[in-house]
């Protein structure tokens, strides 16, 4: 049986810039795993493979954490690169040749036999439904994938491969925060919710422009999540930005992005933290800049 996916991600975006040889990544993933933060987060683009290969040289010198870890990884952003060097512009390529060869090439670099979650990374306007489908099956059918999702796409194209596919979507990787209102707003998380697609959410703390924006708007974000937080014993601006993804009912998964193992335990403590109903909407009000109807 693969491993449950954890309400918290380890995403390993910026991999390749964290200085980890094989067993740092080893000691890191360890301690994600005490702090109960089992599902992994990447993507064949990310360092150009190299997070992917790291990954692979670390779940090889720890034999058996393989069978512990979640493993989601994403395909179908094509860039002039090492591994696309007849590339002539950044395009994306949702074919079915391109999936079942990106994702036997990221296989190799993972040295696993399998992903858990396989994602289209973004939103393609040449996407074929059908085309999508018969790629999926094929991966399902091989064992290479066990679930499937998209990250990064609009309502439209969720509910037309919903339609098509012979099994539901595992998920929808958006970008969510206190800062980014638009899942919300525009159907997506309800769209999740309805398909039983728990979303996960990238940038959840908006990128660090949280702590850094000078902006009128963030500025009164800071001061409603501050008044938060002293109310919760003083908790970390982050710990109530992440509790507060975490009260949707949807089961939204915030993705960190951090190679820290304090800042992974900061955040791991806020699914401890319970805000209540006029919390959650003091902060929508000053991240809206409106008060409710």
């Amino acid at each position: 049986m693969p491993p449950a996916s954890s309400r918290l991600v380890a995403g390993f975006w910026r991999l390749h810039q964290w200085g980890f040889e094989a067993p740092q990544l080893v000691d890191f993933i360890e301690a994600c795993l005490d702090l109960g933060i089992s599902s992994l987060d990447l993507a064949d683009v990310y360092g150009d493979g190299a997070a992917e290969a790291l990954m692979g040289a670390a779940l090889s010198l720890q034999p058996g954490l393989r069978e512990r870890v979640e493993i989601t990884t994403k395909v179908n952003i094509v860039a002039p690169s090492g591994r696309f060097p007849r590339a002539r512009r950044h395009h994306y390529d949702t074919s079915r040749r391109h999936i079942v060869g990106a994702l036997e090439a990221s296989l190799r670099r993972l040295k696993c036999e399998h992903v858990d979650v396989l994602l289209l990374h973004r939103e393609d306007p040449l996407l074929d439904p059908d085309e999508v489908s018969q790629a999926f099956d094929e991966l399902r059918d091989a064992g290479k994938a066990l679930r499937f999702g998209v990250s990064n796409f609009g309502v439209a194209k969720v509910e037309l491969l919903s339609e098509r596919l012979s099994e539901p979507l595992a998920t929808n990787q958006i970008e969510a925060s206190v800062l980014c209102l638009d899942p919300w707003r525009d159907g997506t998380l309800d769209q999740c919710h309805r398909l039983e697609a728990a979303p996960m959410a990238w940038s959840p703390l908006a990128g660090g422009r949280l702590f850094t924006d000078e902006s009128p708007r963030a500025e009164r974000v800071r001061r409603a999540l501050e008044v938060v937080a002293e109310a919760h014993e003083g908790a970390g601006l982050d710990q109530v930005a992440l509790a507060w993804l975490l009260c949707h009912p949807s089961g939204l998964r915030p993705i960190l992005g951090t190679g820290r193992v304090e800042r992974v335990r900061s955040a791991a403590a806020a699914q401890e933290l319970l805000l209540d109903r006029e919390e959650w909407f003091d902060i929508w009000c000053a991240s809206s800049g409106a008060p409710l109807p």
